[in-house]
């Protein structure tokens, strides 16, 4: 129902991808692990990846009556939490989860109205379907709006 708020804990590379169509009032939202099923051992679970993902929150929305013309996407995530790890030169995991979803909602035509992605801290996202409404918490950090 439109009070439903969905919500993810503690995202630090992954990325929370919301989509919403405000006109119909229908939302949901996809956890990202990584970029790419190549990356993984386990491909049994198509919501990990945006590629899978993506598509089938998009067609779950469809069926429940959403318009693809009016949706729209918001990131959440995509921190690079090790970042001393990782050799100089490579590109961090969150920086190519945020990449990967972003072309692949560009493939699909829904544009990014709001994100709060990359740094170097985690963060927790709380979507109320209801409103459209996507706040995010840092530990130390405000509280935003997207």
């Amino acid at each position: 129902g439109s009070d439903a708020v969905l919500a993810t804990l503690g995202l630090g590379s992954c990325v929370a991808v919301a989509l919403f169509d405000p006109e119909r009032v229908i939302g949901g939202m996809a956890h990202i692990l990584l970029p790419s099923r190549s990356l993984s051992r386990a491909t049994d679970n198509p919501g990990r990846f945006p590629q899978t993902a993506l598509p089938l929150l998009l067609d779950q929305m469809l069926a429940l009556g959403a318009d693809r013309r009016g949706l729209t996407a918001r990131l959440v995530g995509g921190a690079s939490m090790f970042a001393n790890l990782v050799p100089a030169g490579s590109m961090q995991m969150g920086d190519r989860n945020v990449i990967a979803v972003r072309e692949v909602l560009n493939q699909l035509s829904i544009p990014i109205v709001g994100e709060e992605v990359g740094g170097t801290f985690g963060r927790s996202v709380w979507f109320t379907v209801g409103t459209g409404q996507v706040m995010v918490r840092s530990a130390g950090r405000r509280e935003q709006a997207l």
